[in-house]
């Protein structure tokens, strides 16, 4: 790992000390965006329910802080009910419990987590479409809505929890479910250029292709910066688990993309192809994931090709917390500034994110020498 790290230590100190009061405040609940300085909470079922008990995980990993463990073992509870609620899961589900249980299980090796983690990598398994090789995304949003032929960039990030749940079974289903959805997105999501599409339509019958839509992006053929940061760590993950080159070349590419397009302050824009006229907002979540994948992917080539890699990862960790970052002010609960969550729908423009907090806190922690990932 690079020298001159010294930000890492004060960047992580400041951090654990902003935690320190928010958690106090925001308590076991599921925070998503922060809104005029407050963290707006959602229902259990929210996608980014993980986000904020896995931030509490990293930070007691180091700090063995009792508070932020029951605070985090709380949430974990709250979400039993989404599971039993069944109409209210969707692919997210491995954001949510590999962040909670499978970190839990990571770090403690509690049983009930283990079994919680389980029961929905089968259930998250459940919603594989044999016929287009793709895990479905969302489940309908309005009544009369059909969107079973919809899969999404960001479901790499999901399977992690099928590799993981082979891994403790010896089961090899689970990780045959995600190399088929891995191999949808090779062929299917990522352009010649390493940019990608948000959501690929598939005919639900058939399997067959049918078209690509814009979703959080500008449009179907520009270039979503989150979607390439998922991306980034999805197929650099998918090459951790599996070992195929396949993915390892996947993830340079979009890499190479993903860097390339960068400012000139290394926190990308919310999509990477506007048009002039629509406001370049900065979409710090988008920076902070990749930065994570960045840094998994130095750790995974050749050291000649690591530095291309790491560098990057460094300076958009180093540039978020020193141009973005918001770790002493109390009247923000974030600790990111700038977060863009879905623009073509006017919602959550230019304010922290809780997976955007999220990621920032795994950076460090990859920079602070913690290789062992809940992913």
């Amino acid at each position: 790992m690079m020298n001159n790290l010294e930000w890492v230590d004060e960047a992580w100190s400041k951090v654990n000390s902003k935690i320190d009061r928010t958690s106090k405040k925001i308590g076991a609940n599921f925070p998503h965006a922060s809104v005029n300085g407050i963290y707006q909470l959602e229902e259990p079922s929210w996608w980014t329910a993980g986000f904020w008990p896995g931030l509490l995980w990293l930070v007691y990993r180091d700090s063995k802080d009792e508070s932020l463990k029951k605070i985090a073992e709380q949430c974990e509870e709250k979400l039993d009910k989404v599971i039993t609620d069944y109409y209210r899961l969707d692919h997210d589900m491995g954001f949510m419990w590999t962040l909670t249980s499978v970190a839990r299980y990571k770090l403690l090796g509690e049983e009930d987590s283990k079994r919680r983690a389980l029961l929905v990598a089968n259930l998250l398994m459940g919603r594989f479409n044999a016929q287009g090789n793709y895990i479905r995304a969302w489940n309908p949003w309005h009544e009369g809505e059909d969107n079973s032929g919809w899969a999404i960039i960001d479901c790499l990030m999901n399977l992690p929890l099928l590799f993981w749940a082979s891994e403790v079974t010896g089961d090899p289903r689970y990780r045959h479910v995600a190399k088929k959805h891995g191999e949808t997105v090779l062929s299917n999501f990522i352009r010649k250029d390493g940019s990608v599409h948000h959501i690929i339509r598939f005919d639900p019958e058939s399997g067959e292709r049918v078209e690509a839509i814009g979703g959080q992006g500008f449009a179907p053929e520009s270039a979503w910066s989150r979607g390439a940061s998922w991306a980034v760590y999805g197929l650099a993950l998918l090459y951790k688990h599996t070992k195929e080159d396949k993915y390892l070349q996947a993830a340079k590419s979009v890499s190479h993309f993903f860097i390339a397009n960068l400012p000139e302050d290394y926190v990308p824009h919310w999509d990477f192809r506007l048009p002039e006229g629509v406001t370049k907002y900065r979409d710090s979540s988008a920076g902070a994931i990749a930065a994570c994948g960045l840094l998994l992917l130095a750790n995974q080539v050749a050291p000649t090709e690591a530095e291309i890699y790491e560098n990057a990862g460094v300076k958009i960790l180093k540039s978020l917390y020193e141009n973005y970052g918001d770790f002493e002010n109390p009247n923000q609960d974030g600790l990111i500034l700038s977060g863009t969550s879905h623009y073509p729908e006017g919602k959550n423009i230019d304010v922290p994110l809780i997976y955007g907090d999220y990621y920032f806190l795994e950076g460090l922690s990859i920079l602070k020498g913690h290789r062992e990932l809940f992913w």
